[in-house]
């Protein structure tokens, strides 16, 4: 019996949002989305550019590692959404400040859709 080798696929995730959006319903879906994916982004970036495993950060925010994982998760999730003294704890524990920030609105294709 001969052994095949795991052979992963290459997957371009820029590439395949990039062609998804082109999708109208696509885009609308991931627009409104799209602070909770900022949310989440920048959450794993501050914990990798720690250095940090969830587990270690769990370790410093005195909570149990799958409870770093669901926080990191839940950013997408409208359900389950952190409190702010999480997201202060989060921060604390991979060294970093939490700064929220209000930009003025982007007129989203969605929007201009609707009004036409």
């Amino acid at each position: 019996m001969t052994r095949e080798r795991y052979q992963p696929v290459p997957f371009d995730v820029a590439a395949t949002r990039k062609r998804w959006l082109k999708d109208a319903a696509f885009a609308d879906a991931f627009a409104a989305l799209e602070d909770e994916f900022a949310t989440l982004a920048e959450l794993l970036r501050a914990r990798q550019r720690a250095g940090m495993t969830q587990a270690d950060v769990a370790d410093r925010m005195g909570i149990a590692q799958a409870s770093v994982a669901r926080l990191e998760s839940s950013a997408g999730s409208r359900k389950h959404a952190p409190s702010l003294a999480t997201l202060r704890r989060y921060a604390a524990a991979v060294g970093c400040d939490l700064r929220i920030t209000l930009a003025p609105a982007k007129k989203s294709k969605a929007a201009a859709r609707k009004r036409a």
